[in-house]
């Protein structure tokens, strides 16, 4: 079921469920190369694509490197600036956001998230800790930051399964 902190836009659900099956098309080929299991892009209003990158953890060798913040990074890049807010930006991801990503989106300047598999699924797929999140949807709500998830979570959920059974990394430090 589609959750949303605002009343659902049917156009602009189609249009993220069309990104966000690309990118999970595409997450194949980046896993291939060593990144993954995580893909996510940014789009100005006009649906011009920014920038599209994936989390690179592992072969990088930074914890902080999960496709969300490499995306802000590559957008913040591409447009020659460190607060993207007034580009009126959107930023699709495969899987919903942890964390550490909810922090970088809210003080990048990103005006709306949409994505696929939502965290409870990620964590039981993968048992990545996604973290605490309380509340967040109407804390980004608060702060003028459109989120609409579970978008084509079926397809999303797949990719992960095939990554964790091809028995690449999943990534997490010792508790």
């Amino acid at each position: 079921m589609i959750v949303a902190n605002e009343k659902i836009d049917e156009q602009k659900l189609k249009n993220a469920t069309d990104i966000i099956l690309q990118l999970q098309k595409e997450m194949p080929k980046y896993i291939a190369r060593g990144s993954g299991p995580f893909l996510a892009a940014v789009y100005d209003q006009n649906g011009r694509l920014i920038a599209k990158t994936a989390n690179s953890v592992v072969g990088e060798k930074c914890s902080h490197n999960h496709a969300e913040m490499n995306v802000i990074k590559a957008a913040e890049k591409a447009l020659d600036t460190y607060d993207l807010s007034e580009y009126n930006l959107s930023l699709y991801v495969t899987s919903e956001p942890c964390m550490m990503c909810i922090g970088g989106i809210m003080w990048s300047g990103i005006k709306a998230v949409y994505y696929g598999v939502p965290s409870k699924r990620v964590e039981e797929i993968t048992g990545f800790d996604e973290g605490f999140k309380p509340d967040w949807l109407n804390e980004f709500k608060k702060r003028g930051i459109t989120v609409y998830g579970n978008i084509a979570q079926q397809e999303g959920e797949r990719v992960l399964e095939e990554y964790v059974q091809s028995g690449h990394i999943v990534y997490q430090p010792e508790r």
